[in-house]
C-alpha cells in the first residue's frame, strides 16, 4: 500500500469530518498539506476544488442513531463526484461486526471499483490483517473504542496506509501519530473552542508530554 502524496511527509493528516465552515477553511489555508476533508453521505457537500478529500459511507452515523443504513446516498454521491478524485472511499461495513463487514465488502467493493476510486476497509472488532482483501488500499480502523486503540499498532505495522476514525482530542491525535497512522478524522474539532485550540496546537507541532498518550477506555 502506498502512502498518499503529502508535502509534509511523516506528519499525520487530520480530516475534520463534516466541517467546511470559515474556521476550518482558515486552518486549511494556514497549514497546507496537514488537513483534508472527510465528507459523509449523511451530509452531502460538494468537495472544494484543490482540497484533498475522502468519503465515508454513513454506516457509523446510521448505527449510532439507530436508523437503518441505505446504500443509495453513497452511490448517488459517487455518481456526482467520483470524477473529483477522492483520496479513498470507505466500503460499506457494520460497526463491531467482522462477518457482516466482510460480507458487505464482497457485495459493494466491485461496484465501487467501477468508479475508479481507491477503496478503504473499515476494520472491526475481531478482524486481523489476514481478513483484509488485496483490493483494499487504505485501512480505516473503526470498531469499538477499546479494541481500536489496543490493536492500532497491529494495523500500522501490517499496512502502510492506515486511517483512524473518531479522533477528537489532542491526546488521541498524539496516540494515532505515535502509532504511525497516515490520517485520522473527528467530528468535534469546531464544536468547542477548546478542541479547536488543541487542533491548532497539534498542527503547530507543539511538543506534548508522553503522559498524555494513554489508551482510552471510552469513546471521546
Amino acid at each position: 500500500m502506498r502512502r498518499m502524496s503529502n508535502p509534509t511527509e511523516g506528519k499525520m493528516v487530520v480530516m475534520p469530518s463534516n466541517n467546511t465552515g470559515f474556521d476550518a477553511g482558515f486552518l486549511f489555508g494556514k497549514y497546507p498539506g496537514r488537513l483534508a476533508h472527510l465528507h459523509s453521505v449523511e451530509r452531502p457537500v460538494e468537495p472544494k476544488i484543490g482540497i484533498p478529500w475522502a468519503l465515508d459511507n454513513g454506516v457509523f452515523g446510521a448505527w449510532s442513531s439507530g436508523k437503518p443504513w441505505s446504500e443509495e446516498p453513497l452511490y448517488r454521491y459517487l455518481d456526482d463526484y467520483a470524477a473529483w478524485k477522492p483520496s479513498w472511499v470507505v466500503v460499506p461495513d457494520w460497526v463491531g461486526d467482522r462477518d457482516e463487514t466482510l460480507r458487505r465488502w464482497d457485495q459493494h467493493a466491485p461496484a465501487l471499483q467501477a468508479y475508479g476510486v481507491p477503496l478503504a476497509m473499515a476494520v472491526q472488532d475481531g478482524m486481523t490483517p489476514a481478513d483484509v482483501p488485496g483490493e483494499c488500499e487504505v485501512l480505516f480502523v473503526g470498531g469499538s473504542t477499546s479494541w481500536k486503540w489496543r490493536h492500532l499498532k497491529m494495523w500500522t505495522t501490517s499496512f502502510r496506509r492506515v486511517h483512524v476514525g473518531r479522533v477528537n482530542s489532542l491526546r488521541l491525535l498524539m496516540m494515532a501519530e505515535a502509532a504511525g497512522a497516515e490520517s485520522c478524522d473527528g467530528t468535534g474539532w469546531f464544536r468547542d473552542p477548546v478542541r479547536t485550540a488543541e487542533l491548532k496546537k497539534y498542527l503547530e507541532g507543539v511538543e506534548i508530554h508522553p503522559d498524555l498518550w494513554t489508551a482510552p477506555t471510552a469513546q471521546k
